[in-house]
């Protein structure tokens, strides 16, 4: 039997833009991507503690170390500029791989949504 466990998040970030009319998605600071093993394309979570939106989109790669995070396209409408987020990926596994699954968790600075 195989289980939907959390495989990556990114836990409370800070919005740095929302481009309506940009094709869908959200745009991640590549170092925040690498930090928590999500891949461009990869399907994602995104829960806005602000307004309790809970939505799905996928990841565009962006800038190194820039700290963006941008909700694109119609994504953009379920945020604004300085909401924080939760970034959540799932995976599919076997139950028995799931228990002992240790996912990548990443809990950046709130403020320039930094590693540091």
């Amino acid at each position: 039997m195989q289980i939907e466990v959390v495989k990556s998040k990114i836990h409370r970030v800070k919005v740095t833009g929302a481009d309506l009319n940009y094709i869908g998605s959200i745009t991640i600071d590549e170092a925040l991507m690498d930090a928590s093993n999500l891949i461009e394309g990869e399907k994602v979570t995104i829960v806005n503690i602000n307004n309790g939106e809970r939505f799905e989109t996928y990841v565009i790669k962006g800038n190194k170390n820039s700290g963006e995070i941008t909700l694109n396209g119609p994504a953009a409408r379920r945020v604004q500029k300085g909401d924080v987020i939760i970034i959540i990926s799932y995976a599919l596994m076997e139950f028995e791989k799931a228990k002992t699954f240790k996912p990548w968790l990443v809990f950046p600075n709130e403020e320039d949504n930094s590693l540091t």
